[in-house]
């Protein structure tokens, strides 16, 4: 299989790391130690981005998009996370949940939001299904949406909603039929920022990837009408976990940018640190640890890759989505706390990026489904396969 990349991924590859070196990274550590204060900015890198053709990556240009297809989405994701993971996770979601409209959507839902989250006017969009006593199990979910008229009432928390207070759309998941088995009977809705009854807590005070706006959304009485159905009514939960494989591609991307951007950065540092009067490079502990991590992350890139590819040639991606998740994810911590490890001290101070980085890794175990939830997917499929 060939993974060599086009002109065209090459180009937007260049972009985004030349955006992640001129604007993400040397706001970086200032967007993590006052998030709320770095809002106006962190908005605002957002709406160049868009302007870029990041936030509609694998649209339809008809809708704004940019035709780059899943590799291309990946290789920018991985670029724009080198420089910063909370900006890159805030466009890998809002990617997400536009990819979600243009393959369930009606025309008319397709012409109204599309191109309103590809230009930026939409500041983002959000992913509403986890709650507090659905998360790895979101079948179990308890948000109901009732028949009220010609439309729909909404009741029910969100949590973990990326980029919740300042989305302009968010995909909301709610069962609507409570008699249907377990799984079944969930439909999705489109809902609007400002519509009456949705509510947007503050943000969560999270270990790391600060910059990017976690929050708790509730929906009180919160009326939508029968054109804002996405997809088939009762069947909306397909729709979350089908998003949720391609979901896995964008999390494994932006884990290895992380893992990278911190190996990349201990290796310049111990070429240029002494002790015992020797630059630390010299040392052979300190070189096979770096030869073990950068072979690890290039087998994720791998494996990121065939998932990408795999999803954009129209085959079954699911159980490779969810083995770059899981390996991506786990290696990239591994390199990040290598890092720490390189630079001694200095690696746990503020003052120096790889402690930020390292803080930033550490969700990707968990968010888009944990390690041990990939692995449960795994192994589903693998035992599947004995018939």
């Amino acid at each position: 299989m060939d993974f060599s990349l086009s002109e065209e991924q090459l180009l937007l590859k260049e972009t985004a790391a030349r955006f992640a070196e001129q604007q993400l990274a040397p706001n970086a550590a200032a967007l993590d130690s006052d998030p709320e204060g770095q809002t106006g900015a962190f908005l605002g890198r957002l709406k160049q981005l868009a302007q870029l053709g990041f936030m509609g990556l694998n649209i339809d240009s008809d809708y704004g998009g940019s035709d780059a297809g899943v590799v291309g989405f990946s290789v920018a994701i991985t670029e724009l996370a080198r420089g910063c993971a909370a900006t890159a996770v805030t466009v890998s979601v809002t990617n997400m949940a536009a990819e979600i409209i243009q393959a369930c959507g009606s025309e008319q839902q397709k012409q109204r939001h599309l191109p309103k989250i590809c230009s930026g006017d939409y500041p983002a969009a959000a992913f509403c299904l986890s709650e507090s006593s659905a998360g790895s199990d979101p079948s179990s979910m308890r948000c109901r949406a009732s028949r009220d008229g010609d439309g729909w009432r909404l009741n029910g928390n969100k949590v973990w909603i990326t980029s919740g207070e300042y989305a302009g759309l968010f995909i909301v998941w709610a069962v609507t039929d409570p008699a249907a088995p377990r799984g079944k009977g969930i439909s999705c809705f489109l809902v609007e920022a400002g519509s009456p009854g949705l509510n947007v807590a503050k943000r969560e005070h999270k270990m790391g990837q600060r910059g990017s706006a976690t929050n708790q959304v509730s929906f009180d009485d919160c009326w939508v009408a029968d054109s804002a159905l996405l997809g088939e009514l009762d069947k909306g939960f397909a729709i979350a976990m089908g998003e949720l494989a391609g979901g896995r591609i964008g999390i494994a991307s932006l884990a290895l940018g992380v893992g990278s951007a911190a190996l990349d950065y201990a290796r310049g540092y111990i070429a240029e640190r002494e002790q015992f009067g020797r630059k630390l490079s010299d040392f052979q502990g300190l070189q096979f640890a770096l030869a073990d991590r950068y072979t690890e992350l290039e087998a994720a890139r791998l494996l990121v890759m065939q998932a990408a590819a795999t999803k954009q040639g129209g085959g079954d991606f699911s159980a490779q989505a969810s083995m770059a998740k899981l390996f991506a994810s786990e290696k990239a911590n591994d390199a990040c706390y290598t890092a720490v490890q390189l630079l001694g001290g200095n690696g746990y101070s503020s003052e120096y990026p790889v402690e930020r980085m390292a803080r930033d890794a550490r969700v990707t175990t968990i968010y888009e489904g944990t390690s041990e939830i990939q692995r449960v997917i795994i192994s589903r499929q693998l035992l599947a396969q004995l018939g």
